[in-house]
């Protein structure tokens, strides 16, 4: 039987976190999204490309994830969100110069980077514009827009190296190529040169044949060289002297003026931008010397055997009494033997002649027939 003074039990309390949570849930107002930041760019790889565009461009920064657009300038670039740190774009085309490049998110729009547009290279010339087909020599070439090259072509070949002087000249090593012409090109972050500057691949020189191939140690003669590959020639070698071309009458035939030298053979080189030739042999000639005569008198009709020594006499290519030439046989350097012709009474002078010149005469006397 209960007691009406008996206290009623009271009913359990709940706990203040579950009063909080009571509270929150069921709430009639929404719940406040949290604030998106403001987008950051830290760096562009890379900061330059050419004015024509169509290159990729990497953002690197934050707050990436709900780009809307990235705009060069005011011009808006196709991109791909990769991350929220990373974006990748393609560069629109645009004059030669910096823009400002900024991303734009629901958190609003990025401070802008610097991205440069560069014009693409011009090439005006290429300097000497030919060499030897195996390369390794420098040519320099000039033009606008060289700074950041990236690299220099030979046709398809790259430059075994090369060096940026000035924004309008470079310095470069030519590459191995086969005869003939090919286009020169420079690349730079602007693009690649398109002007028809070409280069071009020479064979070396070959020499067949020198004409004559002997000559006074004084020089000053000419010769005939005859070979391949000459039209380009601007040396010809006499052992250790070089001489100019007097004439270049075609590929495969040139004339030179020969320079003094000393006694004896020395080889013969034609250079040209494609190499130096083989050698073939010239032979330098001292002035021959006639020591004695053997008879040195003869009837006026002529027909008697002499005998002529001296030395140089090898290479003899005339006897001569007075004028008159004779006929004649080498026998050796010292000695030779001619015929003297007929002639009028008394002494006439005999020299020999070879291509070193012509000697000093010795006396041959023409005598009648005796008295009765």
């Amino acid at each position: 039987m209960e007691h009406p003074d008996s206290p009623m039990p009271h009913a359990a309390q709940p706990s203040t976190a579950a009063a909080a949570h009571a509270n929150t849930t069921n709430s009639p107002f929404p719940t406040a999204a949290a604030a998106v930041a403001t987008p950051t760019i830290s760096s562009l790889t890379p900061a330059q490309g050419s004015a024509e565009g169509g290159n990729t461009v990497t953002l690197t920064g934050t707050g990436f994830t709900s780009a809307t657009s990235v705009r060069f300038g005011t011009t808006a670039a196709a991109f791909i969100t990769v991350s929220d740190t990373q974006v990748t774009a393609i560069a629109p085309a645009a004059p030669a110069g910096p823009l400002s490049v900024t991303i734009t998110t629901s958190g609003g729009t990025s401070a802008g980077i610097t991205y440069t547009y560069v014009a693409a290279p011009v090439l005006g010339s290429v300097a000497p514009a030919q060499g030897p087909l195996p390369g390794q020599n420098t040519v320099a070439l000039s033009g606008t827009g060289f700074t950041g090259t990236t690299s220099v072509h030979f046709g398809a070949n790259a430059a075994i190296a090369f060096t940026l002087v000035s924004p309008t000249q470079l310095t470069a090593v030519v590459p191995t190529g086969g005869p003939g012409p090919v286009a020169v090109t420079v690349t730079t972050p602007g693009g690649t040169s398109t002007q028809a500057v070409s280069y071009y691949y020479l064979g070396a020189p070959v020499l067949n044949s020198i004409a004559p191939g002997s000559g006074q140690l004084s020089g000053n003669n000419s010769v005939t060289l005859i070979g391949a590959n000459l039209l380009q020639a601007t040396a010809v070698r006499f052992g250790p002297t070089s001489a100019a071309p007097s004439a270049i009458l075609s590929a495969t035939e040139i004339r030179a003026t020969v320079p003094p030298g000393v006694s004896g053979t020395v080889p013969v080189s034609v250079t040209t931008p494609g190499g130096t030739s083989n050698t073939v042999t010239y032979l330098y000639l001292g002035v021959p010397v006639i020591t004695g005569l053997v008879s040195d008198q003869g009837p006026s009709a002529g027909g008697d055997s002499v005998t002529v020594t001296g030395s140089g006499l090898t290479y003899a290519t005339a006897v001569l009494f007075g004028s008159v030439p004779a006929g004649f046989t080498v026998v050796s350097d010292t000695q030779l033997t001619t015929t003297a012709p007929p002639g009028v009474l008394g002494a006439v002078t005999v020299r020999v002649v070879t291509p070193g010149g012509t000697s000093i005469g010795a006396a041959y006397t023409r005598v009648g027939p005796p008295a009765i």
